[in-house]
């Protein structure tokens, strides 16, 4: 039997990004992937002009349907688009047996808002049966009410963002300007960094998605956080590297790219405890 993983998050018809990444990732990490659809978009790689959010007892009983007959060893949320999918999703989450990432979608690559103001306090909600929250800059700026501009203010966001309840937050500097894109993981006891050369490419759509669900295969695999994070993190590297224009937009990675080894001891501090996630949350 292969590992499970579950995707809660919305549809993107062009394939990018959304559960149609998340499933490619899946795939491309070996593992097998379930899907709970949460809204579906109309969009391309040039614009998103249509969103509609399901209801929230069908994302609740697609959600019980997959967990009961296949559960899985982890889980990643995407866009969640109501209140009330977001509560419903929390209830549940909150007797789930394994690992949940959070990824906090709040807009679009194109710029179409995905999740209203009270929705985005009701994701806090959501922090507290999280093993990891993903933010970008733009999503941790919102979530904090913090201005980022540098590492050290990365750090303090995500501090403040750990103080909502998850166990733990890895805060992503692809919207950075810098040279490297740097992305901080902090948890209780942890601090570490991943950085990958800057790509200046049009290519990166689904790249949040992708990273999520990278992350949440190699938990389902029983990696330790701090492997998960750097395996999908290289991945998302060589995916963006590889990328063959599509469309006339954003375009997507390359779902084909080689999911790459990944040790503790290639990061930049070494008091990550080698055993798997699901073990380390617990002790």
């Amino acid at each position: 039997m292969p590992p499970v993983a579950l995707t809660i998050a919305g549809s993107d018809p062009s394939g990018g990004a959304g559960i149609q990444a998340d499933l490619k990732t899946f795939h491309q990490f070996g593992v097998y992937g379930e899907a709970v659809i949460t809204l579906a978009t109309v969009q391309n790689t040039q614009r998103v002009s249509r969103v509609h959010v399901l209801p929230a007892d069908l994302v609740r009983d697609q959600i019980e349907a997959v967990v009961s007959d296949i559960p899985p060893e982890a889980a990643k949320t995407g866009a969640l688009g109501s209140v009330e999918v977001i509560e419903a999703v929390a209830r549940l989450a909150s007797q789930f047996k394994f690992p949940l990432v959070v990824d906090p979608v709040l807009i679009s690559k194109h710029g179409a808002r995905l999740l209203s103001d009270d929705g985005e306090k009701a994701l806090k909600s959501l922090f507290q049966h999280a093993a990891l929250i993903t933010p970008n800059i733009p999503e941790a700026e919102a979530l904090t009410g913090m201005g980022i501009g540098s590492e050290e203010e990365m750090k303090t966001a995500a501090h403040r963002l750990l103080d909502l309840g998850c166990r733990a937050v890895l805060l992503k500097a692809g919207h950075s300007n810098n040279a490297e894109a740097a992305d901080i993981l902090i948890t209780g006891s942890i601090i570490e960094r991943f950085s990958s050369p800057r790509i200046q490419t049009k290519n990166t759509h689904g790249t949040g998605c992708t990273f999520s669900a990278g992350i949440a295969a190699c938990l389902a695999k029983g990696m330790t956080l701090v492997n998960a994070v750097g395996t999908a993190k290289k991945y998302i590297q060589a995916a963006i590297e590889s990328a063959v224009p599509l469309g006339g937009g954003i375009g997507p990675l390359n779902h084909f790219a080689q999911v790459p080894d990944y040790r503790a001891s290639e990061t930049t501090s070494s008091n990550a405890r080698c055993v798997p996630f699901h073990e380390s949350v617990e002790s």
